[in-house]
């Protein structure tokens, strides 16, 4: 028996021409019980027990809450992230939960739905699994259909850019779901640009070592990387939330406007985006250098940043360096001797270094 949202999924008159034939009609049904989620919450707070021993190693800081609280008290709302970890599927939620706001449905790959996981997220975390690559226009028309009713009673969190950043920056973002968003017509939408920064990622080898997504690989592989790299791994997870972007005056059918959209909050999420110690000294380095002089090349990126009004989690060079030598040594990436630092792992230097190439507009040529 079809749901109420599906009932009104398969209603709407651009899905209803993929109804006609057969094969349209089998194709748009299938997709939508792929796509069919429930959320329950009780179950969804319980889901946190076991979780403990990955999020034990995580330090949750939420940053302007205000704005999420304020927003989700007046209007439909629509949060928008950058995605730099498989955990940001849990943090991001739970800070939200934590802070008196019911967490929202939730976009999520696809290969993240297999085997008990995938159970978990379609009948107890309301997670929407996404082909991110799939190109049949009765695909796209389904999701894009499916995202718009349930904006109609239920909030929504997706990832603009896609997957996950391989290279560290920030990506340029995909204009579908915030289409499907706008499509709901609702009266009262907003979205909120929020933002994600650890210390350390969790998947940093993993993603440094290939640097560009070449073939989504089943998750159990990825699960089994990063149960390897948790040996010792500790960070803080930032979570910032910004001013709700009014969306009142976007016409969904023009691709330009989506695409402006799109734009403006993903510099808003980088405006946002927390500057961590370890990415001030990943840019600061050279393949070896003395501590006077890291410090110094530090100093001189928080001037630039401060003056683009970044969201600065750190104020000094000095300071920086001492935050950061500690984790980025232990972590592999970097090795202490003598009172110089050396670059033990180029790529994954390089990785953190690249979560500010936004902010700095005029980044001078590394040679980690």
């Amino acid at each position: 028996m079809l749901d109420e949202v599906s009932q009104a999924v398969l209603a709407r008159e651009e899905v209803v021409k993929y109804l006609r034939e057969a094969a349209g009609r089998e194709r748009v049904h299938g997709y939508l019980e792929e796509l069919r989620t429930t959320q329950r919450y009780h179950m969804y707070r319980a889901l946190q027990h076991p979780l403990y021993p990955i999020l034990r190693k995580i330090e949750k800081i939420p940053e302007q809450t205000h704005h999420a609280l304020d927003a989700t008290r007046q209007h439909r709302v629509v949060y928008a992230s950058n995605h730099k970890s498989h955990i940001d599927y849990l943090v991001e939620p739970i800070v939200l939960d934590d802070s008196g706001i019911r967490p929202p449905l939730i976009a999520a790959g696809i290969n993240l739905f297999g085997g008990p996981l995938g159970l978990i997220h379609k009948y107890v975390t309301g997670a929407i699994p996404i082909r991110r690559n799939t190109k049949d226009p009765a695909y796209l028309i389904t999701l894009k259909a499916y995202v718009a009713e349930l904006l109609r009673k239920h909030d929504f969190f997706f990832y603009p850019e896609g997957g996950r950043s391989y290279s560290g920056e920030i990506k340029r973002p995909k204009t579908g779901l915030l289409h499907a968003a706008l499509q709901t017509e609702h009266s009262n939408l907003v979205v909120v640009p929020t933002a994600v920064a650890y210390d350390l990622v969790l998947e940093d080898f993993v993603l440094a070592r290939q640097r560009v997504k070449r073939r989504q690989r089943p998750f159990r592989h990825e699960l089994a990387e990063m149960v390897r790299y948790a040996v010792g791994y500790r960070s803080r997870a930032f979570v910032t939330f910004g001013k709700p972007i009014p969306v009142d005056d976007i016409d969904p059918e023009s691709r330009r406007a989506v695409l402006d959209l799109a734009h403006t909050i993903m510099q808003a999420v980088g405006r946002l985006h927390k500057v961590l110690p370890t990415a001030v000294v990943a840019a600061a380095m050279r393949p070896s250098i003395a501590k006077r002089e890291l410090e110094d090349r530090a100093d001189a990126i928080l001037e630039t940043l401060h003056a683009s009004g970044a969201n600065l989690g750190v104020t000094s060079g000095p300071e920086a360096v001492d935050a950061a030598a500690g984790a980025l040594e232990s972590r592999g990436i970097i090795v202490i001797e003598h009172g110089r630092f050396r670059v033990r792992d180029r790529n994954v230097l390089r990785y953190y270094a690249r979560t500010l190439d936004h902010l700095l507009t005029s980044p001078d040529g590394r040679t980690h």
